[in-house]
């Protein structure tokens, strides 16, 4: 199992005793949209539909329901329709349809049926190289709904990433980019200029990536330019879908935790726009 279908089996397995709350139906302006889902335990929460005073509604409704002795269908589960307004404290102005339902083992068996099939539909990342920018980006997207990898060329330098980012050793990293699914990600960081230039070359010529972006100086920039161009048969079309500096030059500052922070919030905006074009979910 993958990322959230891994934490909600652990949930699951600590906390057999649960409520699922999912939203319904979500009209106007609200936290979450309609199929968001969380689940409640007497003690503990797995994920969210938004927070706010209709979490804390919902949460006390589902720990209702498990107080509640399950020998009727009606004590099983609820349905609520919450105004977002100021009876409840909140000012979304929308309105919100929540289901309640006490967590059986076939809505368990669904439950990570979904969260496994929602895992396998991330986009992926593909980070190249494992150095100090490369360990900061990782830590910074395994919080992330994506599916990361850490590509290397070198074996000590894959060591001791997180759990739920993967790592590959390969010779030939560019085969990895040749190999990837359409709207992958691709970051490109590693210890050797010529193998960053080599790598991105092989993104940028696919054509479906969802981002490409390297690590570098606008001297580094201008020296792939000119290589691309003249020697690796590039296009300018192509060139132009180059992210680089990553984490853009807004801010001005060298430390990887901060490089990784910014490329993390460009890489995401990107996978969000070529993924779901039409998100628009707000308070």
């Amino acid at each position: 199992m993958t990322k959230t279908a891994t934490s909600l089996k652990a949930f699951l397995d600590a906390h057999p005793a649960a409520a699922k709350v999912e939203v319904s139906a979500a009209k106007g302006s609200t936290p979450r949209e309609a199929g968001t889902w969380m689940l409640v335990a007497p003690e503990r929460i797995f994920g969210t539909i938004g927070g706010g005073q209709l979490e804390f509604m919902a949460i006390d409704e589902a720990r209702a329901l498990l107080r509640a002795a399950p020998a009727a269908e009606a004590e099983r589960e609820k349905a609520l329709d919450i105004p977002l307004g100021p009876e409840i404290g909140q000012c979304c102005g929308g309105r919100v349809g929540l289901s309640i339902e006490r967590v059986d083992q076939g809505l368990r068996d669904r439950l990570l049926a979904r969260a496994r099939a929602e895992d396998d539909r991330l986009p992926r990342v593909l980070v190249f190289g494992g150095g100090h920018v490369g360990r900061a980006l990782a830590d910074a997207l395994v919080l992330l709904p994506v599916r990361a990898t850490v590509v290397e060329t070198r074996a000590e330098a894959i060591a001791g990433f997180p759990a739920d980012v993967e790592t590959r050793l390969s010779a030939v990293p560019e085969e990895l980019v040749r190999a990837a699914s359409a709207g992958t990600a691709f970051v490109v960081l590693t210890h050797d200029h010529a193998l960053d230039f080599l790598i991105v070359s092989e993104a940028l010529k696919r054509g479906d990536a969802a981002y490409v972006g390297m690590i570098g100086s606008a001297t580094k920039k201008a020296t792939f330019r000119s290589w691309f161009l003249k020697t690796a048969g590039g296009s300018a079309a192509a060139l132009s879908r180059l992210v680089t500096p990553i984490g853009g030059d807004g801010v001005r500052d060298k430390r990887p935790a901060v490089i990784a922070a910014l490329a993390a919030a460009e890489i995401m905006t990107a996978l969000v726009a070529a993924f779901q074009p039409s998100s628009s979910a707000s308070r």
